[in-house]
């Protein structure tokens, strides 16, 4: 398996694409304009706004238009404790931030009531867990945490856990018991999957640029402004590399000379044996997101409807509420002898899609999936558990129930950030309206194609001449491609009638072929 990581920069963005074996399987922008300053693990000092008893929660001032909602749960036990060091950091009083001799106040009531803590025009350092989506402002907590490459950091805590998907209960305890041994008093520590087989030293490392990290916001504290940023994120490119970069990483291409610097120093500290994986792009005659083929990726992934292989495509709905994926096996000919048969693997195709289109999409809430109905309980089976093992490598918080009675499958995502939502129709340039992006029709000229090729000996294709062009020119072209595939040359006639996305394939006598 190989993973590519493409970072494209912009004058107003940069974008980053993360390939699987080629295929796009996230997508993510990092915008430059200043509204857009609220990214997960981001750091404030804001300013209670009010608590809302019936809510048992309270709005807090963080700088956005909406205020951000602070639930008594996301509290944190010891928020006495980091209200006080707070006060007393913000004025001037403590110098010493490391938590070693600072005494801890007794922790909060589990089930108290949120007025019975907090009161207006409070000071209280909170951290981004959701960014504002829709109508809604940011979600936060007041539980701080410094996320590393192999920990977390956890500020007035003394408790040490590891990671759950760390399965060897002798690497569990390893991990523990060096992190006991290393662990700064007044600090709780989570390890990461990625800690699995490191020595202390990396650990150790890992540890104290967090401490850092920690000490410069605390400085900040004194001259800080309510509300504003204290510690912000890594860079894009930096936290996407601490939470999914491994071993499988066969390449990170990057076309601007500041951000390629600055992502071969970050990796020179995480992995340095890696670091000859990251190049600078520098072609001027071909886009890099078009070298890898992104940009058709993108056009033909974002839509509404979203091929598969022989035929087969997803409808994806989206509500306020809920996403709705319905599964089509369109007019897909296979060699299942049954319709139970072609049923599984159409599902099984789709299911690998939709976990692509969760991750790539960054889908939250409840997504219901319609799957072609199927009735033998093994083939439910298989399908349930093929889906759960494709999403095993989604980072963010899912949870998959078993079909219904009614053949659906709900899944929840985590949500913390809005969905990536990318326009793919165009302007239809034969009338006022929109089409699907025209690369889209090629696509769809391949899988007609390929269901009326086996039957005729000769065929003949009639489209319009900017489609003809793209399918007839370059070396090699679509049309090449095809016959090497087939074995049989398509004639193709470019026709000035048609609009721009009619077709049509005519037999040897001239007779129209029906689809």
């Amino acid at each position: 398996m190989n993973k590519e990581l493409i970072i494209r920069s912009g004058s107003e963005a940069v974008d980053f694409a993360l390939l699987k074996d080629g295929k796009l399987i996230e997508l993510h922008k990092e915008e430059e304009k200043e509204g857009n300053n609220f990214s997960v693990g981001d750091i404030f000092i804001a300013k209670i706004r009010k608590p809302v008893a019936g809510l048992n929660a309270a709005f807090v001032n963080v700088g956005y238009e909406k205020d951000a909602f602070l639930h008594y749960h996301d509290l944190g036990p010891n928020l006495s404790s980091l209200m006080k060091f707070i006060k007393l950091v913000s004025a001037g009083k403590l110098k010493d931030y490391s938590l070693k001799n600072f005494p801890f106040e007794p922790e909060i009531n589990k089930d108290g009531a949120i007025s019975d803590i907090l009161s207006a025009n409070q000071s209280l350092l909170v951290q981004i867990v959701k960014e504002p989506i829709s109508t809604k402002g940011p979600r936060i907590s007041s539980e701080i945490s410094l996320a590393g490459r192999y920990v977390v950091l956890v500020p007035f805590s003394d408790r040490v856990s590891v990671s759950q998907k760390i399965e060897s209960k002798e690497e569990k305890d390893r991990l523990k018991r060096l992190v006991m041994s290393i662990k700064p008093k007044g600090f709780g520590v989570i390890v990461r999957t990625v800690a699995e087989g490191k020595k202390v030293a990396e650990l150790d490392k890992d540890l104290q640029t967090l401490l850092d990290r920690w000490s410069a916001m605390c400085k900040r504290l004194q001259t800080a402004h309510h509300p504003s940023k204290v510690l912000g994120e890594l860079n894009k490119a930096s936290s996407i590399l601490r939470d999914v970069f491994n071993d499988s990483f066969t390449s990170i291409m990057v076309d601007d000379e500041e951000l390629y610097l600055q992502t071969k120093d970050y990796l020179q500290e995480i992995a340095p044996d890696k670091v000859s994986i990251v190049k600078h792009y520098q072609s001027k005659e071909l886009p890099l997101f078009e070298k890898y083929h992104i940009e058709r990726q993108i056009k033909t992934s974002f839509g509404k409807t979203v091929s598969m292989s022989k035929g087969a495509y997803l409808i994806i709905e989206h509500t306020e509420a809920l996403h709705v994926i319905d599964v089509n096996s369109g007019n897909r000919s296979n060699k299942a002898q049954t319709q139970e048969g072609t049923a599984l693997e159409v599902n099984l195709i789709a299911a690998a899609e939709i976990a692509r289109q969760l991750r790539l999409r960054d889908m939250g809430g409840i997504i219901v999936v319609d799957f072609i109905d199927m009735q033998n309980a093994e083939h439910r089976k298989e399908l349930y558990d093929f889906l759960r093992e494709e999403m095993s490598d989604d980072k963010a918080k899912h949870k998959i129930l078993p079909p219904s009675k009614f053949g659906l499958i709900q899944i929840t995502r985590q949500r913390v950030r809005p969905e990536v939502n990318i326009k793919t129709r165009e302007e239809d340039p034969n009338e006022n309206g929109e089409i699907e992006a025209p690369i889209l029709i090629i696509d769809k000229i391949a899988s007609d194609l390929e269901r009326i090729i086996k039957d005729h000996k000769k065929i003949v294709l009639n489209a319009h001449p900017f489609v003809a062009a793209y399918l007839t020119k370059g070396f090699p072209s679509t049309r090449s491609k095809w016959f090497f595939e087939h074995k049989k040359w398509v004639k193709i006639i470019p026709r000035d009638a048609y609009t721009y996305l009619e077709y049509h394939f005519f037999d040897k006598e001239g007779n129209e072929i029906k689809l």
